[in-house]
């Protein structure tokens, strides 16, 4: 494809269907769309509120087919589009399949000489949400409808090519909509099994158990079986761009892996006190995120330092990590640590907290190696398809980037 000269204002897309040549035309939106303001209080009509919408997804995130009430709102048609004018950066949009009322700062767009789906993916693409979240307001900043329906947007002048581009990103919506339906349904099933593979409260063996153990789990204190350790006191004014990564609070993500923007510093003499093994389970012990447990991989430096604030999980020669692991991020963890979770500004846990939770654990090793290895094998499952998901939501953004003026 030929470079455009810069001087020469873009008439077409970067990428095509093939078969299309026209230069696209600029249009005012209120030129592609019409604004409804039909409101009603029908209690035999579904309710959509921004709460019922997955943001920047456009999918509702639960079932609203009976969510009838007597409050009034916009009346939406199959093939209409909300679009959520309050806080336009929260993306609040749905692409309607049925008829409903859309409760609070709803835009409802009906296409006028336009493919319905193809404005849908226009409203998503950067221009539109440039001139959307130029709004008026500082605490509730709101869209601004006379500015965005007078604002100009390059639109293909066959129906045609706007059919073949809104076809298709449903077809990738849909796609996305697939691979989080199955990511939820896995994160359902590891919640199950952590159900069932631990013994119950007062139970010494638990519901569902690999073939060959018939013995009673036993109470131990975290403390016995993976005492933990608190991070060093790193000086932030001697912090690198390169050296030795250092495992932050911040570094603790909510996807269960350590990573994001690591600090780093220069290689201290007798350090063994705060290297993190590889696969350490690491704990946020203080911030927004106290609780949260995440798993170091350490597959690009030679060791990994551990900052204050950032308790982790010991090894114990005759028990297995792996199942460590697996327990410090289970439900079982999580609802001893709302016990002594220190809430305020800044929340915060201590050590001696953690060591004192308690768990049922099996008493032979083999067995906690195969508990280990079975959440392992369902974490590693998850973190592939959210790989994927997350992959193809990269995809969508760079498809919105390249296939609009």
């Amino acid at each position: 494809m030929a470079k455009i000269d810069d001087s020469v204002k873009k008439k077409v897309p970067e990428l095509r269907f093939p078969g299309f040549t026209d230069d696209w035309e600029e249009r005012k939106l209120s030129d592609i769309v019409v604004r409804l303001n039909k409101s009603s209080n029908n209690n035999q009509l579904p309710k959509v509120e921004f709460e019922d919408i997955i943001a920047g997804e456009g999918r509702l995130n639960k079932d609203i087919s009976r969510k009838f009430d007597d409050r009034k709102g916009t009346l939406f048609e199959p093939d209409n589009i909300l679009y959520g004018k309050l806080r336009p950066y929260l993306k609040n949009w749905l692409f309607s399949d049925f008829k409903g009322i859309a409760l609070g700062d709803f835009w409802v767009f009906k296409s006028k000489n336009s493919e319905p789906k193809f404005v849908y993916s226009l409203i998503q693409a950067d221009n539109y949400q440039r001139v959307a979240n130029d709004t008026s307001g500082t605490k509730m900043p709101r869209s601004d409808w006379k500015k965005v329906s007078s604002s100009n947007f390059s639109i293909p002048t066959s129906l045609e090519e706007q059919q073949k581009i809104g076809s298709f990103f449903k077809q990738l919506d849909n796609t996305i909509a697939l691979h989080q339906r199955k990511l939820d349904l896995l994160k359902e099933q590891k919640k199950g099994y952590l159900q069932k593979m631990f013994p119950k409260n007062g139970e010494k063996v638990p519901e569902l158990r690999f073939a060959g153990f018939a013995d009673d789990w036993e109470e131990r204190k975290l403390g016995d079986i993976a005492p933990l350790r608190g991070g060093f006191a790193f000086k932030s004014s001697k912090f690198r761009n390169t050296g030795v990564p250092i495992v932050r609070i911040s570094n603790i993500l909510s996807s269960g892996e350590v990573g994001g923007d690591f600090a780093y510093y220069d290689e201290q003499d007798k350090d063994d006190k705060y290297i993190l093994p590889d696969k350490s389970a690491v704990l946020a012990m203080s911030g927004a995120t106290t609780g949260k447990v995440s798993i170091l991989s350490q597959t690009d430096y030679d060791k990994v330092y551990q900052n204050q604030r950032v308790g982790y999980f010991q090894s114990v020669d005759y028990i297995d990590y792996g199942f460590i692991s697996t327990i410090v991020r289970s439900e079982l963890f999580m609802m001893q640590l709302e016990s002594v979770l220190v809430s305020g500004a800044q929340p915060n846990v201590s050590s001696k907290e953690i060591d004192s939770f308690n768990f049922m654990i099996p008493i032979l090793v083999q067995e906690q190696q195969k508990i280990g290895s079975f959440f392992k094998q369902l974490d590693d499952t998850i973190a592939l398809h959210q790989r994927k998901l997350d992959l193809l939501k990269e995809q969508k953004k760079g498809f919105l980037q390249k296939m609009f003026v």
